[in-house]
C-alpha cells in the first residue's frame, strides 16, 4: 500500500510537490481553501479580457521545464515565447534603454546612451560567467539543514565574488558610473519583492540570467500553468479537496501525522505545507518554537485593463522609473505610498496577438507599494492609480485612459485576505537576514515528516525558483519516509 501524503495549499509549490510525489508512487491529496488551484498564479478575467493576475516574466525556462519533465509533463506541452528585446526601461530623463539578449548589441546600445559604459556591461557579464553556474548549484539547487552546510569555505569565497556583503545596487555600482545603469542592473530585485538598496548582492545573478537564459512569456499566460498541472494530476488520480481549509496539523511525538479540517481529522504519513510560510504557526500552535518575526516583501497595487486600442511601439515588458528610484523605493520600504512611483507594464498582445481581442489590448500595471501596514487603501489607491496611468500616457502609452473599457485593481489588503503574508506580494522580503541559510528551509522545524514549499521558503520567489524549492521539500520527505 502506497504512503499517503497531504499537500496543504495548491499554489505552484504545492502543485509541483504533488506532481513529483505522485510520480514517485505516493498517494497524494491536495487541500485548498479556495475554489481554484494556482494561488497567486492565476488570471483576472472579465468578458473578452483575460490577463495574468500575478507573475508575468518567465526566467530560467530550463529549470521550469526540467522540473515539469521530472514530474512527467513533457516540455513540448508548454509553449514559451521568447522576448527579444527583453524589455525597455523608460527614465524620467527621456532616455529609453532597450535590453537585448545579444551581448554585442547590448554593449552598443549602452554606449549609444552612456558613452564608455559598455565596458562595464562586458565586465559584469564576464564576472558572472565565472560564478553563475556554481551559484545556482550552491545556493538555489540545494537547501541548508544546518548552518555549517551553508558557510563552507567554497560558499564564503563565492559570496565574496558575488558581493553578498553589498546590496545589489552597490554591486551594480562596481560596473557602472551612471545612476540609470545602476538601476537597470539592480531593479530585478523587484521581481522577488525586494528593493535594490536592501537586497544582497548575491541576487546579481538575476540580471545576468536575463541575458544568459532569456526572458520568456508563457503563451496564453502564466495562469495556464496551474491548469496544466491540475489536469495532469487529476488524470493520474490525485485527490483535490477544494474549498477545504486546513485548520491545524496533527503532531504526535514530534512527527506530523495528518491534518484537521472542518470535517475532522485525516491521517497521513507526511504533510507538505504550501501556504505563505509564516502562516504555518497558526496550524501548529504550541508545537512550534517561538514565532520568528519576518519582514514581508513589498506589496503591489495591481491594475488590470482592457483597452480598445493597441500600442504598436510598446514591448511585452516595460519599466517606467521615477527621477530617483532609490528615493521612491525608500518611501515604500518606510511604509509610505511613494510620491513619484515606479511601475511596470505587461502588454502580452505585443508578443501573442491572441492575448486580447482584435484591435485591442489587455494591460497589467504593477506599482510597488508597502505591504499591508495599516494604510487606508480605499482612500490612497485611486489617486495613485490615476497618477500612474497619466504618467504612462505621457511617457509612451498615448491616449491610454480614453480607451479603457474594463479595469480592476488589487491592493495589499486583498493580497492579505488571499493569504499572502502581511499583504506582501512575494512572500517574505529577500533581505540579508531572510536569505540563504537565514530563510526558512524546506525542512523548517525539528518535526518529522513535515516539509514546506513556497515563495517564503528557500530558495525564494519566482515561479521556477518556487518549483525548485518544492523539489527540495519533496526530496526531504522522501528521504524521511524511505529511511
Amino acid at each position: 500500500m502506497s504512503r499517503r501524503i497531504a499537500v496543504v495549499g495548491s499554489g505552484i509549490g504545492g502543485l509541483t510537490a504533488a506532481l513529483l510525489l505522485e510520480r514517485q508512487g505516493y498517494d497524494v491529496t491536495v487541500y485548498e481553501r479556495s475554489g481554484k488551484v494556482g494561488g497567486r498564479v492565476a488570471f483576472e478575467e472579465e468578458g473578452p479580457y483575460r490577463i495574468d493576475q500575478g507573475p508575468t516574466i518567465v526566467l530560467l525556462p530550463d529549470m521550469l521545464k526540467g522540473i515539469l519533465a521530472e514530474g512527467g509533463i513533457a516540455p513540448e506541452r508548454l509553449e514559451l515565447l521568447r522576448c527579444d528585446p527583453l524589455y525597455r526601461i523608460h527614465y524620467r530623463s527621456g532616455r529609453v534603454l532597450t535590453k537585448v539578449a545579444d551581448r554585442e548589441a547590448q554593449t552598443a546600445e549602452i554606449d549609444r546612451l552612456y558613452p564608455g559604459e559598455g565596458r562595464g556591461f562586458q565586465r559584469f557579464m564576464k564576472d558572472m560567467d565565472g560564478v553563475y553556474v556554481t551559484g545556482q548549484q550552491n545556493f538555489i539547487e540545494r537547501d541548508f539543514p544546518r548552518r555549517r552546510d551553508f558557510f563552507t569555505l567554497g560558499n564564503v569565497k563565492l559570496m565574496r565574488r558575488l558581493r553578498a556583503y553589498q546590496s545589489v545596487k552597490k554591486a551594480a555600482g562596481s560596473y557602472f558610473r551612471s545612476e540609470e545603469l545602476r538601476d537597470a542592473f539592480s531593479l530585478q530585485s523587484l521581481y522577488i519583492g525586494g528593493t535594490p538598496f536592501a537586497t544582497p548582492g548575491i541576487y546579481s545573478l538575476l540580471p545576468y540570467a536575463e541575458y544568459e537564459y532569456g526572458i520568456w512569456m508563457l503563451k496564453g499566460g502564466y495562469g495556464t500553468l496551474p491548469k496544466l498541472i491540475h489536469e495532469e494530476l487529476a488524470g493520474r488520480g490525485v485527490t483535490f479537496r477544494l474549498n477545504t481549509e486546513v485548520r491545524s496539523l496533527i503532531v504526535e511525538q514530534k512527527q506530523c501525522r495528518g491534518v484537521v479540517t472542518e470535517l475532522g481529522e485525516e491521517r497521513y504519513d507526511a504533510v507538505l505545507y504550501n501556504g505563505d510560510f509564516p502562516n504555518i504557526s497558526g496550524l501548529l500552535s504550541e508545537q512550534v518554537p517561538a514565532k520568528r518575526r519576518y519582514r514581508p516583501s513589498t506589496g503591489c497595487v495591481l491594475v488590470y485593463l482592457g483597452v480598445s486600442k493597441t500600442f504598436p511601439e510598446a514591448l511585452t515588458h516595460q519599466f517606467f522609473l521615477p527621477d530617483n528610484l532609490t528615493a521612491s523605493l525608500k518611501q515604500v520600504y518606510a511604509g509610505r505610498i511613494p510620491d513619484d512611483p515606479s511601475f511596470y507594464v505587461f502588454n502580452p498582445a505585443a508578443l501573442d496577438p491572441a492575448a486580447a481581442p482584435p484591435g485591442e489590448s489587455v494591460l497589467y500595471f504593477l506599482i510597488p507599494v508597502p505591504f499591508n501596514n495599516g494604510l487606508s487603501w480605499e482612500q490612497e489607491t485611486p489617486a495613485l492609480v490615476e497618477r500612474v496611468l497619466a504618467a504612462a500616457e505621457e511617457r509612451g502609452l498615448t491616449d491610454l485612459r480614453r480607451h479603457i473599457t474594463w479595469s480592476r485593481v488589487r491592493t495589499p489588503l486583498e493580497a492579505e485576505r488571499d493569504g499572502l503574508y502581511g499583504g506582501g506580494s512575494f512572500g517574505i522580503a529577500p533581505i540579508l537576514s531572510q536569505s540563504g541559510v537565514y530563510r526558512p528551509q524546506p525542512k523548517p522545524f525539528p518535526i518529522g515528516r513535515l516539509a514546506a514549499a513556497g515563495a517564503s521558503i528557500h530558495p525564494g520567489g519566482g515561479v521556477p525558483i518556487v518549483m525548485q524549492g518544492a523539489k527540495l521539500a519533496v526530496n526531504q520527505l522522501i528521504k524521511e519516509l524511505e529511511t
